[in-house]
């Protein structure tokens, strides 16, 4: 495709910038790399938002596109060819994929009544004709998941930034049913700004759903004796799951104010053991457990590396400096795996998928102050979900 000569173009760039040097350049599509031309210098408005929509529009009648960075203390510009409009997309899949996993989810909270069978398919057979048993907690549980992904999506439509429906995936005969949902940019968020409020968006409609949902489940909950021969497994603690259960809980408080709370608490929280075995636990009822799933998906997301939603809140906070936390936290998560095998599969995909951040297209403009708020709040929100021992698997 041919563009209008450099001249037209440094003219319409020289309106919002101050320009030291122009530089031609070889688009490289295979290297994602289509702009061509690159002005480095200084913006004249300290309103980088401004400048950029004023530049975009300017450039929209050639098709083209600007992006703005950061290099050893100097603005660039670069010019590239505008992105095509994405398709439009058929939403059979979406729809296909959430029955599934409505279906997939009630089984996995389905409560049957009698024996249980040894074998497989009998225990399938039992699950599949009380499968409806399940409907409290896939309700729960897709409702926190739907809230999420709704959030991502919605705060996506706003910023004009196009992004797919969700798309759930089933996970049938897993303890939760599922595993969680997404959507799929499909264009570039226009600054940091636009990257922030489309990250804490979802984990912030997450947990306006997963909160309520968590206090009705423990106040329909009960207390009782830990097995010392269990089978079966324990979810893990959070600190907001702890406040929950002492909140909901008068019992369960009294217990642990009585016998050295604080120890019990601790220990509790970091190794997801009701110490000692024999001792008084909850028994969640599967609505509580529908809130706590929820609140540990939130806590996933929000780990602060690549692409998750708390990536997207360091890098727009930190910029690239966010990059030099990466592998302090996969070997947190190592560390972590240690009391939970888990987080070593989370370390493995984070090594592999999570080292690129999303690059907005102006890479200048940062968070104004109450967005810097947020991001310090959603930090903290994520040290209260965190659950470092998510499962405790118990053996007779």
């Amino acid at each position: 495709m041919s563009f209008p000569e450099t001249e037209i173009l440094t003219k319409l760039v020289s309106r919002v910038f101050r320009i030291d040097d122009v530089t031609s350049l070889n688009p490289n599509p295979q290297e994602n790399k289509n702009f061509f031309l690159r002005y480095r210098g200084q913006l004249i408005s300290e309103d980088s938002v401004e400048a950029y929509d004023e530049l975009a529009d300017s450039l929209n009648q050639y098709n083209i596109m600007p992006l703005f960075r950061e290099e050893e203390n100097k603005h660039i510009i670069y010019l590239a060819q505008k992105q095509p409009e994405p398709k439009q997309e058929n939403i059979k899949t979406n729809i296909i994929l959430f029955i599934l996993t409505i279906l997939s989810v009630m089984l996995a909270g389905a409560q049957p009544e009698g024996p249980i069978p040894n074998d497989f398919w009998g225990q399938l057979l039992v699950l599949g004709k009380s499968i409806f048993t399940g409907w409290h907690f896939a309700l729960s549980l897709l409702g926190i998941l739907l809230a999420h992904e709704l959030g991502h999506y919605f705060m996506s439509r706003y910023h004009k930034t196009p992004a797919s429906l969700p798309y759930f995936i089933p996970f049938p005969l897993s303890p939760l049913g599922t595993m969680g949902a997404a959507i799929i940019m499909r264009g570039i968020p226009k600054n940091k700004r636009v990257l922030f409020d489309i990250g804490v968006a979802g984990p912030i409609a997450g947990l306006v759903v997963a909160i309520p949902v968590l206090l009705l489940g423990l106040s329909l909950s009960t207390l009782g004796t830990i097995d010392p021969n269990p089978n079966g497994f324990i979810e893990g603690n959070s600190i907001i799951y702890l406040l929950a259960k002492y909140i909901t809980l008068v019992n369960y408080s009294l217990r642990l104010l009585n016998r050295k709370g604080f120890y019990i608490g601790c220990n509790i929280f970091f190794t997801g053991k009701p110490i000692p075995f024999g001792g008084t636990d909850v028994f969640i009822h599967p609505v509580a457990f529908a809130g706590w799933a929820g609140i540990l998906v939130t806590a996933l997301n929000l780990i602060p590396a690549g692409t998750l939603d708390g990536g997207h809140v360091i890098y727009a906070l930190f910029g690239d400096k966010a990059r030099k936390a990466f592998p302090f936290i996969v070997a947190i998560l190592i560390g972590l795996g240690f009391f939970w095998d888990g987080w070593w599969l989370w370390a493995a995909l984070l090594f592999w998928l999570g080292r690129v951040n999303a690059q907005p297209l102006d890479q200048i403009t940062r968070l104004d102050p109450s967005r810097k708020l947020v991001a310090v709040l959603m930090i903290f929100i994520f040290l209260l979900v965190f659950t470092p021992v998510p499962f405790m698997l118990l053996a007779p």
